[in-house]
């Protein structure tokens, strides 16, 4: 390598000749087999220059001893510094600004979305004035106070507190903690039109699934005077947002008593219970016994059940044998949302396996919709596998 290159802010690593390709491209992730340097020395976290075999800068970012060793920052050389995260955090909030997710009957959203918004490894959440961070990269948590000063900066008395999250996704000794003000839990929070309960404390991820949003609006438009099943209802969204729109009746499905709680917390806030059901029960075993004159709609919006690609024929078939048993015991007319969050599951193969459902429980299908991820969930055009979120909305006769 040569002697005189310039770049002393941060470790620098050669990128193997074969592999500078994919950083030429401005993928933002470089994995462990790319890198001819030694790296033994490199701290998780630390910010690291990648260069080609002549010198030549490539990209800086976080590294981390895993497969994917470096979340790539920058594609310019410039400083990971206060202001680097000024800017890119006041450039997502704007975006969020011109996407009208700031009003009275919506103060909700994510605000950064890793590679999306150009800061992989970095989640932030905003709930009626309460910043949420989760890092899911060494780095990003090494940064989590520049990245608390540069949202203060970026909202000003907007902003009540800050809360870091980070404990699950890291799975190190991290403490989930206020860095900046406080707020009891849960909070009251609005979405299109619908109050939530709010606890980014105890509650699964940071709080809230918000990457639904468009899609429970969606709901809503179709549940006027129709019953409804949701299940993996978690806290109910989408149970509510059909409520709002006058459902008939709705009922809220899930095998965790302390989701259905949280549900009930949220159908008593907003005055739904007289329409209102809660069900403890397995979705999988639900669906067998279905009444087949029930329900007008039903939705599937069911965990990962793959994250990893070794994972992914399993996956394939529980979301077959779900959607089969659904697609079965359906009213005619019916409407089925059906979903999957499986990154390894791309939306072609999650279709191809919804109508190889059909064949198999022997109904015709209708596809109405073909849903996504909202656009505070935006896709790095570079970064193919930020899109995780598919849907479909299906009728069967």
């Amino acid at each position: 390598m040569p002697p005189h290159l310039p770049y002393a802010m941060a470790t620098i690593i050669e990128i193997r000749k074969n592999k500078v390709h994919s950083l030429e491209r401005k993928h933002p992730w470089i994995f462990s087999g790319a890198i001819n340097s030694d790296v033994s020395e490199i701290e998780n976290g630390d910010v690291v220059t990648a260069v080609n075999k002549r010198g030549d800068f490539l990209a800086r970012g976080h590294f981390q001893h895993a497969t994917i060793s470096v979340r790539v920052l920058t594609f310019k050389d410039e400083s990971i510094d206060q202001n680097f995260f000024n800017k890119r955090i006041r450039n997502a909030v704007d975006l969020r600004k011109k996407q009208n997710l700031f009003r009275g009957d919506n103060n909700i959203c994510r605000l950064i979305h890793g590679e999306g918004d150009n800061l992989p490894g970095l989640v932030v959440d905003y709930y009626n004035g309460v910043a949420v961070i989760q890092c899911h990269s060494i780095g990003m948590f090494k940064s989590v106070n520049t990245i608390a000063n540069a949202l203060k900066t970026v909202f000003g008395e907007e902003l009540t507190a800050i809360y870091s999250k980070s404990s699950d996704t890291l799975k190190k000794d991290v403490e989930d903690k206020y860095l900046f003000g406080e707020c009891e839990t849960p909070h009251i929070a609005i979405e299109n039109g619908v109050k939530l309960n709010i606890d980014w404390v105890h509650g699964q991820k940071t709080g809230f699934f918000i990457d639904q949003r468009e899609n429970r609006l969606l709901l809503a438009k179709y549940a006027k005077e129709k019953k409804v099943l949701n299940t993996f209802c978690y806290s109910g969204g989408f149970s509510l947002l059909a409520l709002n729109n006058s459902a008939k009746e709705v009922h809220s499905l899930d095998s965790s008593k302390k989701a259905i709680l949280l549900t009930d917390d949220n159908i008593e806030l907003n005055g739904f219970k007289s329409k209102h059901k809660s069900i403890v029960a397995d979705a999988m075993e639900y669906m067998k016994d279905l009444k087949k004159e029930d329900y007008d709609i039903i939705i599937l919006d069911p965990p990962a059940f793959a994250k990893h690609r070794d994972k992914r024929h399993k996956a394939i078939q529980g979301y077959k044998r779900l959607n089969a048993h659904t697609i079965r015991q359906i009213k005619p007319g019916g409407i089925i949302f059906t979903f999957s969050c499986s990154q390894v599951v791309d939306k072609n193969l999650f279709t191809n396996t919804i109508i190889a459902a059909s064949i198999e429980a022997g109904r015709n299908v209708r596809i109405l919709e073909q849903l996504h991820q909202p656009a505070d969930h935006p896709i790095n055009a570079f970064h193919p596998e930020g899109e995780y979120l598919k849907g479909l909305v299906i009728q069967v006769d």
